[in-house]
C-alpha cells in the first residue's frame, strides 16, 4: 500500500495498459480516476476494479479543461498523472499520408497529451509524479509509421522540458517506452487464434524472445509514482525486450 491516500488519474483507462495500471495503482492504495471517450466502456472498467470514471476525450482541449475543473472540484489536488491515452493511426508511407490520419494521431497523442499536462499542472501537489506513455518507436525508423513515431518523439521532448520546469516543485516527469505489448487490440481485427499467432511471430524478433504485457508497464508506473523513484525525473524507460539495442 505504498500509494495510500494518493489521488491518481489515468487517461485512456478502460483497457490495455491504462486499465492494468489503474488496477495496480488501486492495489497500492491509491484512489484512481480513469478517463475515456466511451461512457459505457469506461464505467464498466471502473466498476470492475473500483475506480472512478470520467468521460473525457483527450483530443479536445475543451474536454480536458472541463475534466480538470471537475477533478479539482471533487478531489482538489492530484498526486499521480499517467497520460496514457493514444492511438496508432493508419500505417502509410510519407508520400501517401493523409491529413485526416495525421490530425487524428497528433490531436490525441501529442496535442491532447500536451494540454492534459498543461491543464493539470495547477492541480498537481508538490512532489507529484507525471508519467507519459511513449513508445520504443520514438527512437526507431520503421517505414509506414512516421506519424505515430513523430507523435511519441514529441512526447519525449515535452517530458524533458516539463521535468525541468516542474523540478522546483519537486514534481517528477518521466516517460515509459514499451515495445510490443500483448493486449486484445488485434483480436477484433483478426480473431483470437490469428492474433496469438501474430504475437508469437513478433516475439521471435525480440532479443528476449517474449512480448510485453500491460502489467509490466503498470508496475513501472507504480514505481515511478512512489518514493522509491524520488530522484528520477526527465528519464525515458525502454521496455522492449532489447528491440532497440
Amino acid at each position: 500500500m505504498n500509494l495510500k491516500n494518493k489521488i491518481a488519474i489515468v487517461t485512456g483507462g478502460n483497457s490495455g495498459i491504462g486499465f492494468a495500471t489503474a488496477k495496480e495503482l488501486i492495489g497500492q492504495g491509491a484512489t484512481v480516476i480513469i478517463t475515456g471517450r466511451r461512457k459505457e466502456a469506461i464505467e464498466k472498467a471502473a466498476k470492475e476494479i473500483g475506480a472512478i470514471s470520467f468521460v473525457a476525450d483527450q483530443a479536445f482541449v475543451q474536454g480536458v479543461n472541463g475534466l480538470s475543473k471537475l477533478i479539482e472540484k471533487q478531489f482538489g489536488k492530484v498526486d499521480i498523472l499517467f497520460i496514457n491515452a493514444g492511438i496508432t493511426g493508419q500505417p502509410s508511407l510519407i508520400e501517401n499520408a493523409s491529413e485526416e490520419n495525421f490530425d487524428a494521431v497528433m490531436n490525441i497523442n501529442f496535442r491532447g497529451a500536451y494540454f492534459t499536462l498543461s491543464k493539470f499542472i495547477p492541480l498537481l501537489n508538490d512532489g507529484a509524479s507525471v508519467v507519459f506513455l511513449s513508445s520504443n518507436t520514438a527512437t526507431m525508423r520503421s517505414p509506414q509509421s512516421s506519424i505515430y513515431q513523430a507523435s511519441k518523439a514529441a512526447l519525449n521532448s515535452i517530458a524533458k522540458t516539463a521535468a525541468a520546469e516542474l523540478a522546483p516543485r519537486k514534481i517528477r516527469v518521466n516517460t515509459i517506452s514499451p515495445g510490443p505489448t500483448r493486449t486484445n487490440v488485434l483480436n477484433s481485427s483478426y480473431g483470437e487464434e490469428t492474433a496469438n499467432a501474430i504475437w508469437d511471430n513478433l516475439a521471435n524478433t525480440v532479443p528476449l524472445k517474449k512480448i510485453g504485457i500491460p502489467e509490466d508497464v503498470a508496475k513501472m508506473v507504480v514505481y515511478l509514482s512512489s518514493e522509491n523513484a524520488s530522484y528520477i525525473t526527465g528519464a525515458d524507460f525502454l521496455m522492449d525486450g532489447g528491440m532497440t539495442l
